[in-house]
């Protein structure tokens, strides 16, 4: 079986990462690390385990837990900021340190609009390191015709990221 984590930074988008998970191949086991900003989210799919934010020794936070990638989704400025810089206070943030220790794939997106400088360099900075920064921007070449649509392409787009299997939407034929 597969495995991916999912973390969950801050309120606003965070149902894209419960559509995400939805949407998720049954060959994939789910690690998520709700933050305390992100409590509130209550999906409960089978192969889904829950992750206490405060336990910076749960599974996730070694680098010998083998895993398929990352994704923080939504992923806050302020966890991106603490990524950026080391910091590891929190399960969510140590289990992403490990993640760039370890050069395993790591993906944020960020949900802010507009950027600021700070942010932008922080991106910046993360990028440099293999980080893969993707924000949920819509793809109108695909035509979207509903949000649910419009959803199912960001969540095809990082699906594509990390290497997961997907029919989400209909590919550029150019």
């Amino acid at each position: 079986m597969k495995r991916l984590i999912i973390g969950i930074s801050g309120a606003s988008g965070v149902h894209l990462a419960s559509r995400f998970m939805t949407k998720m191949p049954p060959d994939y086991e789910l690690f998520v690390i709700p933050s305390e900003g992100a409590k509130h989210v209550n999906t409960k799919e089978a192969g889904v385990t829950f992750l206490d934010d405060k336990d910076v020794g749960a599974i996730t936070a070694s680098g010998s837990f083998l895993n398929d990638g990352m994704i923080i989704l939504p992923c806050s400025m302020n966890t991106l900021a603490k990524i950026a810089c080391g910091i590891s206070d929190t399960l969510l943030t140590r289990t992403a340190s490990v993640m760039l220790k370890e050069r395993r794939t790591l993906l944020l997106a960020p949900r802010e609009m507009p950027l600021g400088t700070i942010a932008l360099e922080n991106m910046h900075k993360l990028s440099s390191l293999g980080v893969i920064i993707a924000p949920p921007i819509p793809g109108y070449y695909a035509t979207p015709k509903s949000l649910e649509e419009m959803e199912d392409f960001m969540i095809g787009k990082w699906m594509d990221c990390l290497n997961i299997p997907h029919n989400l939407f209909k590919r550029w034929q150019g």
